[in-house]
């Protein structure tokens, strides 16, 4: 039987106090087990954004409980967070967030060297980000730095340096945001690998396009979940 990686129990989220108090999410039950696809919707103000943060450990909760991979993170202090977003977390962004002076192999290498739990050299740390690189199709561009790369291969880039520490989740925020279909479609794919292998995907997307390559939407809506279906029409690609 598969576990669960994420529970989610009777979360909430409020900015501020009393008459100027902003709840951002109210009373937020969800589950999503091991190796799910999981995509996240809703319009603007929904609380995607602040459900995501929770879920990435850079921010903590007014109300309710996360266990992630089996530990209750929910009242963890920032040093802690920290440390389970280092070993536990993956993240992509709309915009990269690349460093632009360093190489493809180097911005790869960045969680190994903030990662005080892993004890390797310089050439093991290489060594991993030439080969997570390889693995997203990039084993020809290590060297070269972002201005060099497209805009699919510098989100190819981001994906590698998100999985360089063997993460428990990746979360995907608008990874396709900033690419044209082409550079989207290969993303996506990519995405399809890292599922077929056993990776747990949450991703936020405000696309339905996008969304129908998860297996599972949920969509929220006030800071509440409106629905959560598993996705009939996933699209189940894996092919660069």
């Amino acid at each position: 039987m598969t576990e669960n990686l994420i529970e989610i129990t009777d979360l909430s989220k409020v900015y501020g106090a009393g008459d100027v108090a902003v709840h951002a999410l109210r009373g937020i039950n969800v589950a999503v087990a091991e190796g799910e696809f999981v995509a996240i919707m809703g319009p603007s103000g929904s609380g995607k954004s602040t459900f995501m943060n929770i879920l990435g450990c850079l921010d903590r909760p007014t109300g309710g409980t996360y266990v992630l991979d089996g530990e209750d993170v929910s009242r963890l202090n920032k040093d802690r967070l920290a440390s389970v977003r280092s070993r536990k977390i993956g993240f992509v962004f709309q915009s990269y967030n690349l460093l632009p002076r360093l190489t493809a192999a180097k911005n790869v290498m960045l969680p190994l060297l903030y990662d005080g739990h892993q004890h390797l050299s310089d050439k093991q740390c290489y060594e991993r980000a030439v080969a997570a690189l390889e693995s997203v199709g990039l084993g020809e561009r290590v060297r070269h730095r972002p201005n060099e790369l497209s805009g699919g291969q510098q989100q190819r880039v981001a994906i590698a340096r998100a999985l360089i520490n063997d993460p428990s989740i990746v979360l995907a925020d608008e990874p396709t945001g900033n690419l044209d279909t082409q550079a989207s479609e290969e993303v996506l794919a990519l995405l399809h690998q890292l599922h077929g292998r056993g990776v747990t995907i949450v991703m936020v997307t405000h696309e339905p396009g996008i969304a129908d390559h998860a297996e599972r939407v949920i969509y929220l809506l006030d800071g509440q979940i409106a629905s959560d279906k598993q996705n009939g029409t996933s699209k189940k690609r894996g092919k660069l």
